[in-house]
This record gives C-alpha cells, structure tokens and sequence, in this order.
C-alpha cells in the first residue's frame, strides 16, 4: 500500500503545484510552475519533476525557466530519481535536502476547543510576525509576499483551510493548513507551525488534531516533513510513518 499511497501523493502534488500556479509549462517528466506576484516564493517558482529527464538536462532547464528570478528551485518527486540528479545539480551549485513523506495511521483525540478556520487576514500578522523572527535580514517586500502567497494556496486543492490557535487575548499562536481533495480521498496537512512567541502551550497539538478532524473523512492523509528536525520524531509520536522521500535542490543569489 505505501508505494500506491506515495503515487496518490506525487500526483496530489502535481495537480496541487498546477492549481495554484499562475503560469504552468510542461515540461518533460514535469511542470515549470510561476508566479510573478509571489517571486520571491521557491515554492510558486520552480520545477516540480516527477520523472526526471537525463540529469544534465536539469541546470539548463532550470536557467531557462528560473534565469529572471534571484533562485532556482527543483523539486523531484521520485526518490531514485532525485538520488541519480544529486550529483548533476551539486555540481552546478545546487544544495540538496529531503522531505519525508508521512501518512497518518494513528488515532489522536479530538481537541477540547478545536482550532478554528480563519481567513488569510486574520492569520496574516503572525505569519509576518514570525517570518520576521526566521528572516531579519530580509526585505519588507519579501516577507509580504511570503506571507501573502497562501492567497495562491487557496487555488491548489478543492478545499483549502487556515486553522488556527488563539492565545487568551486573541493572538495566533500557532496555526496549520488543511487541503481536501475529495474525489481522490486524499487530505495534506501542511506549514503545522507554533509562534515562537507561544510555545510550550499544547497549541501545536490542538492544531494539528483539529487538521486530522477535517481530514477524518479521507481515506489518505499525509504531510510532509524535514529528516533533520525534531518535528518529524513528534509526527510519528502522533500516529505518522514515513513511506518515501522528495528531493529538494535550490539555488539562490540571496537568502529567500
């Protein structure tokens, strides 16, 4: 099951990248996806392979797509293939890192007070606040259009949820998106993310069982995650497994 459940996913990733882009271009193995009101976003500027062509063809491929913007993303969406292009694309400057693939088979208890779902204005200021935290080097125009670029999210799947932790006097603690895919039973849970501001008060916890309550209903429910960082240990605590990998190979003249 983990390898139909990891082609369901690639596919959900594809149709997901094509959505929410505002230009889409096929390329061979996969898409060039852009966005020019969100230019300094990787993930809405980039190419999402999910068979990759001959390795050497990537950097070239890359330039000729990516060569107006500041970066260079390629995401590779098939693990063997992503190990065949590593050595191709550090070579050409890239760095490379991995997302894991996580499906939810555990069982975690619904929340006292679920997190609700907000709108990207009400989510928007902790998202600037702690952008700003991650990023103080970065310009006003880039942390607005990384935070403003969930505008773009809300086209990538047939239904797209901001949930979100509020503290006792109102403020987002921590927050997480949810996308539905109901013909295909599949649901992600993505960007689970507590303010560092509002750590250490079980918010993380009522937001990412709030996001399995509205997935309960779909057969696949996986999110993605980073190997080298604690989150992912916790996700398994909390009924996730592993079954693949995605690779990661970005390229910047500026820290994005």
């Amino acid at each position: 099951m983990s390898a139909m459940d990891l082609q369901r996913i690639v596919a959900f990733r594809l149709s997901f990248a094509r959505r929410q882009a505002a230009v889409a271009t096929e390329i061979s193995g996969g898409v060039v996806v852009l966005d020019e009101e969100y230019a300094a976003s990787y993930e809405h500027n980039q190419l999402v392979i999910e068979r990759a062509p001959a390795p050497s063809v990537l950097p070239a491929l890359a330039e000729t797509a990516l060569g107006h913007l500041r970066h260079r993303q390629i995401t590779i969406l098939d693990d063997s293939a992503g190990i065949v292009c590593a050595p191709v694309l550090s070579a050409a400057g890239y760095a490379h890192a991995t997302e894991l693939v996580m499906t939810y088979s555990g069982s975690v208890a619904a929340p006292d007070s679920p997190a609700p779902s907000v709108a990207l204005a009400d989510l928007r200021p902790a998202l600037v606040r702690q952008l700003r935290i991650w990023m103080p080097q970065a310009e006003e125009a880039v942390i607005r259009q990384l935070a403003d670029r969930r505008t773009a999210r809300l086209r990538g799947a047939e239904q797209v949820h901001f949930l979100a932790v509020h503290d006792e006097n109102g403020t987002v603690g921590s927050w997480a998106d949810v996308y539905l895919d109901t013909a295909q039973g599949i649901a992600q849970i993505e960007d689970v993310v507590t303010a560092d501001t509002h750590v250490r008060h079980g918010y993380a916890h009522t937001v990412l069982a709030t996001a399995l309550q509205c997935a309960s209903d779909y057969g696949l429910v996986f999110l993605l995650a980073d190997p080298d960082d604690w989150p992912h240990t916790w996700y398994i605590r909390c009924g996730f497994n592993p079954i693949g990998r995605f690779h990661i190979f970005t390229r910047a003249e500026a820290e994005s």
